[in-house]
Parts: structure tokens; C-alpha cells; sequence
């Protein structure tokens, strides 16, 4: 009986503890001790030339680069970091279709949920899609994964709950881990939904849970299940199943013909900037990128030993990338890439890269050098990156065709980093009409 209860209260406490830490590192607010944050204990490093390929010869034009060099660094991400993407078919159907009129008549609201059926497994993704009321045809679209449900995003009444495993927050309302009403809306400042309508884009939006719940035991009940139980060191993880399902997605807008897929922005914060960073990557439908506070793994250069290292991160969180990663713990220099190469894969379409000053855990200055470094690819297209060597003042958006700025406050997606984003949309894709 003792055993048994001090099992049941070892659970509990690992519970409590993935929590915590969950939320900690969700919301960012530690900086853990025992990490460097002192620009000047930087060590020296030497990052990869994305321009040089495997044999040693040098790309030189844009050709090269689409046809050698960059397939060799989507295999090599593919082995070493995020995992291969299975490309089996998947029977996909759209279970159920709501269509109404929301936001007081600024928006229709759109939502679907997607089943996934393959080898007698089933999974599902619920969408979300806020239609400008006024537009006439296709419209450009904002996309992305959300952390708590699709009803966190606003506070509309009408927003399905999700019924995948969601974080349990006892003070949220939310336990044995099913989606709480008193979500509704948690996350609205992070969306802006009626600012994004109003300026003419569509907000297309769905819950990552729904696709690979974010615990280290997920995986059977993640996608991945509708291809395989078992993972060896080069395959998928949570970052690949979650990019997965923004491609499926991508697959419906394409059918459904609201959306102008010419002018389909792909963003993600966090976690799952990374997962928007490599399905733009593998998916070239993304008419442009955007990396909100992705740190390590993300936007931010691994060999610069500033904040979170590839240690940390897969050991607090070692269903995110692949097996194979683990073997760069405390040695980045080994490996075989860097995020500014994951950067570069998105050229030559719009990428913007964005930071926060107090989110020191996430590198700003490492994702600055990131997506300085990205240039060199995008030249090769005739494009300008973001223009200056030296990350600029907070709240001094630099760039072209690779943007850059560096937020006041915290780990989070505020009002200035979307007034950032949809100035970059409206300058690269055209303002929308019928606003």
C-alpha cells in the first residue's frame, strides 16, 4: 500500500512539475539560472556556409541553389534535426462544415474539422477560418497553429472547443484535460483577429494539440500513429507532425477556394515558430514566413551558446525534434547546419524574424544574426535581406525581403509585432482590395 501510494504521489508530482514547466516555458518568463546571458562570454564559433555544398563546390546562382544546394540541406535538417517527413497517402474527408456570420458582421467564421484516416488510424484537426465580410473572391490569409484551442483566439461564443488533450489549468477551468469555456478568448491579444480582418487578410487558425499533443508521451495519439508506432533516431517528432498538419491544411484552403494561396503568410511563435520555420521550409505553398520569438531550434543560431542550447531543449522537451538531434548536446560545433540555413530555405520568398528585448532565453541577437545570415541566399535571387550587420534599436524594423525588429517586453506576439507583420504582407503581397 505504501509503494502504491508513493507511486501515486511521485505521478502527481511529475505531473505538477511537466506543468509548471510547460507554462514557464510557454509564457518565458524564467531565465533559467546556470545559462549564459552575457554577450561578452560568448565563445567563438564557425557556422556553416550555406553556399558551399557537400562536395565542395560553391553555389553561385539562384539554379544551383534550387536544384543542388538546397535539397541537400532539407536532407540534412531532415536527418540531423527536425525528422523525415513520411510521404505516404492519407484518406482525408471533412467531417463537418460551419459557415456564419461573425464578429458583428466584420467576418463570416468558417469552421471544418479535418479527418486523417490511414492503416485503420484516425485523426482529426479542427480549422478555424475568419473570412473579411466585405471581400469579393480568394482573399490573402494569415495561418497558424495556436497553443490552447481554437476558442482562445477571441472570445466568440461560436468557436467550437476542441476535444483533444489539452494542458490541464485548474485555475482556467481546464481539467482532466478537456478544453474549458473559460478559455474563450485567453489568447485573443496574441491574434488580433479583428485588426487582421479589418485590414483585409483572413485569419486561418487551428490547435496543435489536435495534431501532436505537446507531452513527451504524445506520440500515439499524435498523427504520426497514422504512419508508424515506432520512431528510429532520422524520423518525425512533434515539430514535423506539427508541420505536417499545417501542409494538410494548406491542401483544404487550396480546395476551398477562399483563399488566395498566392498570398498565404505562414507564422508561428514559440514552439511553434519553429514548426511554421520547417513546414515553410518543406512547403513552398507558404508565400512568406514569419518567426515570432522561435529561440533555439527556431530563428536562433545554436552555436552561439546564448540562452536555451540544443541540450536543454531536448531534454525538457525530447519529442520536439528527432533522435538523431540529441548526439549535438553540448556539441553544435558537430553539427552539420544552423538555423540561418534554416532560414535560408524559405528564399527567395518573404521571411520575417522578430524578437522580444527581455526574452533573452530565446538568443534576439542570435536571431538577428540568423536572418542576417539568410541574406546570402536571398542575393543570390536578386533580393535584399535584412540590409544592416548589427541588430538594430528596439522597435526599429530593418529589412526587405528578410525583415527584422526587435520588440519591447516579453516572450509573446503583441499589437506592434502584428502592425509589423501585416505592413510586410501589404508591401510584399499588395494591399487588399474590398476591404
Amino acid at each position: 500500500m505504501t509503494n502504491c501510494r508513493s507511486l501515486r504521489r511521485f505521478a502527481a508530482l511529475a505531473l505538477l512539475a511537466s506543468s509548471v514547466l510547460f507554462s514557464a516555458m510557454e509564457d518565458a518568463e524564467a531565465q533559467p539560472a546556470g545559462f549564459n546571458y552575457d554577450e561578452s562570454k560568448v565563445p567563438a564559433y564557425t557556422l556553416p556556409d550555406p553556399l558551399t555544398c557537400l562536395d565542395g563546390s560553391k553555389v553561385a546562382d539562384s539554379k544551383t541553389w534550387l536544384t543542388k544546394r538546397r535539397p541537400e540541406l532539407l536532407n540534412l535538417f531532415a536527418e540531423h534535426v527536425q525528422g523525415r517527413t513520411p510521404k505516404g497517402d492519407v484518406t482525408v474527408r471533412e467531417e463537418w462544415v460551419q459557415h456564419e456570420p461573425a464578429l458583428n458582421g466584420l467576418a463570416s467564421r468558417k469552421q471544418v474539422r479535418l479527418s486523417f484516416e490511414r492503416n485503420g488510424v484516425k485523426r482529426h484537426v479542427d480549422v478555424l477560418v475568419y473570412l473579411p465580410a466585405k471581400a469579393r473572391g480568394p482573399v490573402p490569409a494569415f495561418i497558424g497553429l495556436n497553443f490552447s484551442g481554437n476558442h482562445t483566439v477571441h472570445a466568440d461564443p461560436g468557436i467550437i472547443l476542441p476535444t483533444s488533450w489539452v494542458q490541464n489549468d485548474a485555475k482556467k477551468g481546464v481539467t482532466n484535460n478537456l478544453a474549458s469555456a473559460q478559455m474563450r478568448g485567453e489568447s485573443a491579444t496574441r491574434w488580433q483577429v479583428e485588426k487582421v480582418v479589418g485590414r483585409g487578410y483572413a485569419v486561418v487558425t487551428a490547435y496543435y494539440g489536435d495534431l501532436f499533443p505537446d507531452r513527451a508521451d504524445g506520440m500515439a495519439d499524435s498523427v504520426i500513429a497514422l504512419f508508424q508506432k515506432e520512431l528510429s533516431p532520422s524520423d518525425w517528432n512533434a515539430i514535423g507532425a506539427w508541420s505536417w498538419g499545417l501542409s494538410r491544411i494548406t491542401d483544404y484552403l487550396a480546395s476551398s477556394g477562399d483563399i488566395d494561396l498566392k498570398r498565404l503568410a505562414l507564422h508561428g511563435h514559440s514552439r511553434l515558430g519553429k514548426a511554421a520555420l520547417w513546414a515553410g521550409a518543406q512547403d513552398q505553398r507558404f508565400a512568406m514566413v514569419i518567426s515570432n520569438d522561435s529561440g533555439e531550434g527556431g530563428a536562433a543560431l545554436a552555436r552561439r551558446w546564448f540562452g536555451e542550447t540544443t541540450k536543454r531543449i531536448n531534454t525538457s522537451f525530447p519529442h520536439w525534434f528527432n533522435g538523431a538531434f540529441k548526439q549535438y548536446n553540448d556539441n553544435e560545433a558537430k553539427m552539420p547546419v544552423d538555423q540561418h540555413e534554416l532560414l535560408a530555405l524559405i528564399a527567395p520568398r518573404p521571411l520575417y524574424v522578430a524578437s522580444a528585448t527581455e526574452d533573452q532565453w530565446a538568443d534576439p541577437k542570435g536571431e538577428f544574426l540568423a536572418a542576417y545570415h539568410a541574406g546570402a541566399v536571398y542575393a543570390l535571387f536578386g533580393k535584399k535581406g535584412v540590409g544592416i550587420s548589427e541588430q538594430p534599436a528596439p522597435e526599429k524594423p530593418v529589412g526587405d525581403a528578410v525583415g527584422y525588429h526587435l520588440r519591447v517586453g516579453k516572450h509573446d506576439i503583441a499589437e506592434y509585432d502584428w502592425d509589423r507583420y501585416l505592413d510586410f504582407a501589404d508591401r510584399h503581397f499588395g494591399k487588399p482590395s474590398g476591404k
